[in-house]
């Protein structure tokens, strides 16, 4: 019996929820999940599952030994790469996930550099503006731009970012330039669909942090495309300072409303703690931090 293939299958229904999902995660056919699972039960003559039609519960054994096999198995994976070189030289594939403007825009270029710097590394950039779980997804870096509270995870700051509100010259120069954010309510106003609470923005007053009503004229998905429809005139519409750089420049955007800002929110590398950091993941934060910091001056 393969031990730890079977606490791999069965770690996988665990953190999938179910033997189909493990299945597909794993690329092995779901007969094969089952019967390692069941090789794994009889072997510790337990029930690590209680099975119905519609899905699969851990016993109070079945918990306790996920624990230790997931523990046991992060151990296994960490000394495959310790003896593959990977802690005594930068090599090997580094997946890293970040914002899609700013990725696009700032991070893009820094990982380019980064290769030529280090030829036996590869780089795998997931630009997403969905937050990413590092550890199911086995995601080595994140970028995140938001307060951050899991403490599992090791952060490095780099930076903040400020929330702005921005419209047109021309569409301001027609309807006015909203002077409090109650005024926002009688402007056309492009919105995030993806956003909490798309009907209305957070801004400061005083000290504390109030929303306002916004009139939403349009609604989209993505910043790329709140920040065109902006530049075409739709409204005002609210993005991260970094992703309006260039419209700014060209004079296409005019920032509003900067005196009721909320607090610029940081910008992290995060990962996984670990007792043992691979070089690879050392080497990227080493050399992308003081480029992202040089970047961030320029655009805050």
């Amino acid at each position: 019996m393969d031990r730890f293939g079977s606490m791999s299958a069965f770690v996988a229904v665990v953190e999938e929820g179910g033997f189909s999902a493990a299945s597909r995660k794993l690329g092995m056919p779901l007969a094969t999940v089952s019967r390692k699972v069941s090789d794994l039960e009889e072997l510790l003559r337990v029930s690590l599952f209680t099975r119905s039609t519609r899905r699969v519960t851990l016993t109070d054994s079945g918990q306790q030994f996920f624990e230790t096999a997931r523990r046991l198995l992060d151990e296994l994976e960490e000394a495959e790469r310790a003896a593959s070189g990977e802690y005594h030289a930068p090599r090997g594939e580094l997946v890293i996930t970040a914002p899609i403007v700013f990725g696009r825009l700032h991070l893009t270029p820094i990982v380019v550099e980064f290769l030529r710097a280090y030829p036996e590394v590869s780089v795998r950039l997931l630009l997403s503006d969905q937050i990413a779980n590092l550890l199911d997804e086995d995601t080595d870096l994140a970028v995140r731009i938001s307060e951050l509270s899991d403490s599992s995870m090791v952060a490095v700051r780099v930076g903040m970012v400020r929330t702005v509100v921005c419209a047109s010259p021309s569409y301001l120069a027609k309807h006015g330039t909203p002077r409090h954010p109650s005024d926002l309510a009688l402007h056309d106003c492009v919105t995030r669909s993806l956003l909490s609470s798309p009907d209305s923005w957070p801004f400061r007053i005083g000290k504390t942090i109030d929303r306002f009503p916004v009139r939403r004229r349009l609604v989209v998905t993505t910043a790329e495309a709140a920040i065109d429809a902006a530049i075409a005139d739709a409204g005002l519409t609210r993005v991260l300072c970094y992703q309006i750089v260039a419209a700014e420049k060209k004079g296409d955007l005019v920032k509003v409303l900067c005196d009721y800002e909320p607090e610029p929110v940081p910008l992290s590398l995060v990962y996984p703690s670990s007792r043992m950091t691979p070089l690879k993941l050392r080497a990227f934060i080493d050399y992308a931090v003081p480029r992202l910091k040089q970047r961030l001056q320029t655009i805050v």
